[in-house]
């Protein structure tokens, strides 16, 4: 989907314009809060691509940020987080989102093409839980641990009534069906996030590495988020995987950690991603987490999704690093998290993050 001057939604309209108003002054642009909202300088348009998984919330910040900025233009397309990297390398978008950083060998190669200089930012702003989601009539929650999970998708459970997913839901009529999983057909950083959780805790049985690409053949594919949720809705018997902000009508998944079965919530998922460190050897303006789901605590949600905000530290355009800049600045802002968290379920990012985050969004040069 691609959002560009996405309706200047009523809600977001007044409410908006005074809380955005301030965040960018450095840029003479609107993004935070002051006691008057004062008049936006800003002006151009800059291109984006990524992941799907943060769509929902990319149309309230576009929305917000373009309401306090009337002259600007956010163009947001929902490609996939593998995309949207592939899209930031060749220069054809000016930030992107991901599903995950790019990694050491993708650091060192550099080449970003959107680029001056081959430093990049990156910044954590999307929090989100993967659901496992199924489509079984009559059920609406079932309770499943990580090896139950990882032989469903490697296919070694193939029956919904099989001893063990039965033995976890005692009193559900599972009935004697086929289950049919789904993935993504395209380059995703979500399927990379329940790939790893599924190497993590279950590594005997899903013997892949973790990937943005699945690593087999059976199942059916979905192209990207909505894709993978319209499979579900429309297959009986059907089981995949997507951000939990597009779920909802689905029956969901609690996932076993330390012996209880948690469903998934934006808290829990926050919960995962407050006790897994930042990636050592990575600069003040390149935040990755480092998130291991088999070291989840109790009461988290073991399949947390963490989403970035990739951008340059250099532009060759003045007018895009200052719309860039303000951008990630609104997005990071109290306000933007409180949106994202509206539109989509996304824990807001702690204050402490934010300050982190604030450095390094510092580091994109506007002059």
């Amino acid at each position: 989907m691609k959002i560009s001057r996405i309706a200047r939604i009523g809600a977001v309209g007044a409410v908006a314009a005074l809380a955005l108003a301030g965040c960018a002054a450095n840029e003479g642009g609107t993004g935070g809060t002051t006691d008057a909202p004062s008049e936006s300088t800003l002006s151009g348009t800059i291109e984006a691509t990524g992941a799907s998984s943060q769509e929902a919330a990319q149309q309230s910040w576009v929305a917000a940020f373009q309401t306090a900025n009337p002259d600007t233009t956010v163009n947001y397309t929902a490609t996939g987080s593998g995309t949207g990297r592939e899209n930031f390398i060749a220069g054809s978008s000016n930030f992107i989102g991901s599903d995950r950083a790019f990694n050491a060998d993708e650091l060192a190669a550099g080449g970003f093409g959107s680029c001056a200089s081959d430093e990049i930012v990156e910044i954590p702003v999307y929090i989100s839980p993967v659901a496992v989601a199924f489509n079984l009539e009559g059920v609406d929650e079932l309770n499943l641990d990580g090896e139950t999970i990882a032989k469903i998708f490697a296919g070694t459970i193939t029956k919904w009534n099989d001893d063990a997913i039965a033995s976890q839901n005692e009193g559900v009529e599972l009935p004697d069906q086929a289950i049919v999983t789904v993935h993504r057909s395209d380059p995703s950083g979500t399927q990379e996030t329940f790939t790893k959780y599924l190497s993590a805790v279950a590594p005997d049985v899903w013997t892949y590495e973790p990937s943005d690409e699945w690593p087999l053949q059976t199942g059916e594919a979905g192209d990207g988020t909505s894709g993978v949720v319209d499979a579900i809705t429309n297959g009986s018997g059907y089981i995949g995987f997507a951000d939990a902000s597009r779920t909802s009508e689905l029956g969901q998944v609690a996932v076993e950690v330390e012996g209880e079965y948690v469903p998934y919530s934006a808290d829990a998922a926050a919960a995962l991603v407050e006790a897994s460190p930042l990636e050592e050897g990575r600069s003040d303006h390149d935040l990755a987490f480092a998130v291991d789901p088999a070291a989840a605590p109790a009461d988290s949600y073991p399949i947390a999704l963490v989403s970035y905000l990739i951008g340059c530290v250099e532009y060759d355009d003045a007018e895009t690093a200052g719309l860039v800049k303000a951008y990630f600045q609104y997005v990071a802002s109290a306000e933007g998290q409180d949106a994202a968290a509206e539109a989509a379920g996304s824990a807001p990012i702690s204050d402490s993050l934010r300050d982190q985050i604030s450095t390094a969004i510092d580091a994109i040069v506007t002059e």
